[in-house]
């Protein structure tokens, strides 16, 4: 459970646009977190945040550019799936754990 700030309203963020490969990225992780058990159905809720999509990175190539020199690239191996949670964040109780100095834990 989220523990909100007293006077914090709900936030509905409205949806990115996303294009139909993102989409489909997007539906895929959806359904699998919803057969994991991990996140439900719900019809009514005042929080509502948007959700976009980032290039995964693989590993390292080496491409020649128009000077035959040889450039180190990425290769984008697939999407993940985010969400952006801001304003949830900016609205829930701050939870303080000092961390122990030296001297105590000895």
């Amino acid at each position: 459970r989220i523990h909100l700030e007293n006077e914090s309203k709900g936030s509905i963020e409205h949806q990115r646009r996303l294009n139909p490969n993102l989409k489909e990225v997007v539906k895929k992780e959806v359904l699998k977190l919803l057969d994991a058990g991990i996140i439900y159905p719900i019809s009514d809720s005042t929080w509502v945040s948007p959700v976009h999509c980032v290039p995964k990175k693989g590993g390292i190539t080496v491409i020649k550019n128009e000077k035959d020199e040889l450039i180190p690239s990425r290769v984008i191996v697939g999407h993940r799936m985010c969400i952006d949670y801001r304003k949830l964040n900016a609205a829930s109780r701050k939870d303080h754990f000092p961390l122990p100095f030296i001297d105590q834990m000895l």
